[in-house]
């Protein structure tokens, strides 16, 4: 094994994204592997893990493909050390991505608030049933005589 350099089991286990999704992701040219073993075993660097993780967690978040895609080049370029006046308009850029993640997320705050709700009422509506159903079964019960 190349020196710095992990196969996609292991990534796939750091990362906690399945085989196939980090395949998927390959095949869609979001994060293609950086090398290939000499038996062309798929081999990724600690910057392709970190940006399959990003991947990962803006997934929830309801961003496309392409607006993933167009994330990782934007960060890609703001870390290769644009000139200012580019730096300024890619910082824009991605203080874009940033609202619009924001946004995304107080509407899963609000759907997991609705979620809770939901389950909340259903216990509720399971203890109230579960005595009923108790004394309803101890009823027709027949009486055990010792």
């Amino acid at each position: 094994m190349i020196e710095g350099m992990h196969q996609i089991g292991e990534v796939a286990e750091a990362v906690g994204l399945s085989l196939r999704t980090i395949r998927h992701y390959e095949e869609v040219d979001l994060v293609p592997p950086s090398g290939r073993s000499a038996g062309g075993f798929r081999l990724y660097t600690d910057g392709d893990v970190d940006r399959l993780r990003l991947v990962k967690h803006m997934k929830p978040l309801d961003f496309t493909l392409e607006e993933l895609r167009e994330l990782l080049e934007l960060r890609d370029r703001l870390a290769g050390g644009a000139g200012d006046r580019e730096q300024a308009g890619l910082a824009e850029r991605l203080e874009l991505f940033a609202a619009a993640a924001e946004r995304r997320c107080v509407t899963l705050r609000d759907q997991l608030g609705a979620a809770e709700a939901m389950a909340r009422t259903l216990r509720r509506e399971a203890r109230q049933h579960r005595p009923a159903a108790r004394s309803e079964a101890r009823r027709h019960r027949p009486a055990v005589r010792r």
